[in-house]
């Protein structure tokens, strides 16, 4: 790829977002009847290759086993509201009435209440009653900390997910995470992330993860890149992690490590694109944050909204559009992307001629 001369010291190079980028119609194409998007990570198979992000305004337990009925993968936010009180609905619907510069503030202050492990515990359990997939998430500085007390409440799939993770995190204040002996002494599958380049997903490939989450800073709630100036354009980023996964496959003899487009993706077409640069999947936040059922009362925010000491993300509204099963399968009432998720991407699919995930992977694209 050439390189862009910035100015005289400094090169760089091009990268492309998914609003830079397009599928290419083939010569072939199919009844959207006939197109799977089933997605199998480790033993846990699902009907969909999306993931809810764990994000307090659109994952709660109930709407976590709600997504895993529909056949996706709700993940739980374990440092979130719903470890932290019994009985958080009042502080949502708190959250939902702040105006301006007051949300993050109280944000900051309702998320200093610290973490109970029996919580956690609680949440988990409530989850597998269901009868769905378990799956969790912790950052990578309460992973140790909160570990046995997931596994101990029987989490299926433990997802450990920052702004950036790197397998080679340099610390001179603490013992920082051992990713490789973690995830080797874990009994159950790792997704771990975000990652955003080739040589870093490669890294935490190495370390036995199941999966990898590629993306920081490109969020609708996050302002990573207007606070740190620290952003990777999507559709780049899923192509450099996806040639990683090939890479490794090689180097390991066959093991084949999931790739999980975790950003930037607000619309149906976002995740077409996502699967077209070699995603195995996607995590999904913003679109849920719409539903009329989601525990944010129409509005937004992740983890970073609410950092004690250098928030990186806000609060944001969303006009809520119908329940988290008519964003996922319609029938849509707005031709904007936002409603019947999966029958889009059916469709795009089927438009190109292809039936199953991984074929569609090889799609030609162009960058407008």
């Amino acid at each position: 790829m050439t390189d862009i001369e910035i100015g005289r010291a400094k090169r760089a190079r091009r990268a492309y977002s998914f609003d830079d980028i397009a599928i290419v119609p083939s010569r072939r194409t199919r009844d959207p009847e006939e197109v799977s998007v089933d997605w199998q990570i480790d033993a846990y198979r699902f009907s969909l290759p999306i993931l809810a992000a764990p994000m307090d305004s659109v994952m709660s337990p109930a709407t976590a086993i709600a997504f895993g009925q529909y056949g996706g993968l709700g993940v739980l936010n374990l440092e979130g509201i719903w470890t932290r009180y019994a009985d958080p609905e009042p502080l949502l619907e708190e959250v939902a009435g702040l105006q301006g510069d007051a949300a993050t503030r109280r944000l900051q202050e309702i998320y200093a209440e610290p973490i109970k492990p029996e919580l956690i515990t609680e949440r988990l359990r409530e989850v597998r009653a269901a009868g769905v997939t378990v799956a969790g998430s912790l950052s990578p500085q309460r992973t140790k900390e909160f570990a046995k007390v997931v596994t101990d409440a029987g989490v299926d799939l433990f997802v450990i997910r920052g702004t950036t993770v790197s397998a080679e995190h340099v610390s001179s204040q603490a013992e920082p995470l051992n990713l490789k002996e973690f995830i080797y002494e874990l009994d159950v599958p790792v997704i771990v992330g975000g990652c955003a380049t080739h040589q870093a997903a490669l890294h935490l490939m190495r370390t036995g993860a199941a999966g990898v989450l590629v993306g920081f800073g490109g969020g609708a709630a996050h302002t990573t890149r207007t606070v740190l100036g620290v952003a990777v354009p999507m559709a780049s980023a899923v192509a450099d992690v996806a040639a990683a996964r090939r890479d490794y496959l090689d180097e390991s003899g066959g093991r084949y490590v999931h790739v999980i487009a975790d950003g930037s993706i607000g619309r149906s077409g976002d995740i077409a694109k996502a699967v077209a640069c070699g995603a195995d999947a996607v995590m999904v936040g913003s679109p849920f944050a719409r539903a009329t059922d989601a525990p944010g009362h129409g509005f937004h925010w992740g983890a970073e909204a609410h950092h004690h000491e250098l928030p990186r993300g806000q609060r944001v509204q969303f006009e809520q559009i119908g329940t988290i099963e008519e964003i996922l399968f319609g029938p849509s009432r707005v031709a904007d992307g936002t409603m019947n998720m999966v029958g889009a991407l059916k469709r795009a699919m089927a438009t190109t001629g292809y039936t199953e995930l991984k074929e569609f992977q090889r799609i030609e694209i162009v960058a407008e």
